[in-house]
């Protein structure tokens, strides 16, 4: 097995931090995939500018969502080789200084997907984001029987030679805790490091994130999630407990 890893950056409408985002993951990781999700801004002409080895750009003209971005971007990472892939935000609230925080605990699990967790303080966070990420928090273990403190991060690094049989169903924001719930139930440990996050004052603030639709969205995806667990989730982690896998 090789140890390639990559980088994959969603992005939409970021271009005031994109670049940025871009060459401080490139001091860390040499391989980046940044996925342009129909951007209607300067991105397409910013990362047409850019041209340093190791950089990816993957293109389309509608919007299709995060989980979209990220399931074409992961696609990519696993077509061309790479055992690991790191997902970190474009908008400047990940610190790509904390990429080796994730490296190190990949290197000493290096069978786990490592997933950021964030302090999600009141006043620094916005109040709908602290609502979802607790709700997906405890559905998460109510799903899987273990427990998480951020669900919602983006900043991960994956496994993906653990992970070719998952399939993402979802495409926007509620994707991330799907691919959390399915590595899980397949036997993936997944293993919270802390990080720091930065969220810029409400006037200055980008976001996509629509707090009504999408936590609309990931109330379905818990409903179903939760029959998944009773059918398959549940039966096949006590498949595994007695095998002692």
């Amino acid at each position: 097995m090789s140890n390639r890893i990559c980088a994959v950056i969603p992005t939409y409408n970021n271009c005031g931090t994109l670049e940025d985002i871009v060459r401080r993951t490139m001091r860390y990781v040499r391989d980046v995939v940044v996925v342009n999700d129909g951007s209607t801004d300067a991105s397409a002409e910013i990362l047409s500018s850019m041209t340093e080895d190791g950089l990816h750009v993957i293109q389309y003209g509608r919007n299709r969502g995060k989980g979209y971005a990220l399931r074409r971007g992961l696609l990519f990472a696993a077509e061309h080789g790479f055992s690991y892939a790191l997902t970190i935000d474009s908008d400047g609230q990940h610190y790509p200084e904390d990429i080796p925080l994730l490296l190190e605990a990949s290197g000493k699990w290096p069978e786990d997907l490592i997933t950021g967790q964030r302090t999600l303080e009141a006043g620094t966070v916005p109040g709908g984001r602290r609502f979802a990420n607790g709700f997906s928090n405890f559905w998460y273990a109510v799903q899987t029987g273990a427990c998480v403190g951020d669900t919602q991060c983006g900043f991960r690094l994956y496994p993906l030679w653990r992970m070719r049989g998952i399939r993402m169903l979802t495409s926007r924001y509620e994707s991330e805790l799907e691919l959390l719930v399915f590595s899980a139930w397949a036997g993936i440990k997944v293993r919270p490091v802390p990080v720091r996050v930065w969220y810029p004052p409400a006037g200055e603030r980008i976001s996509h994130f629509r707090p009504f639709y999408d936590f609309l969205r990931i109330s379905v995806l818990n409903t179903l999630l939760c029959g998944g667990a009773v059918l398959y989730g549940y039966p096949m982690m006590l498949i595994r407990w007695i095998c002692g896998r």
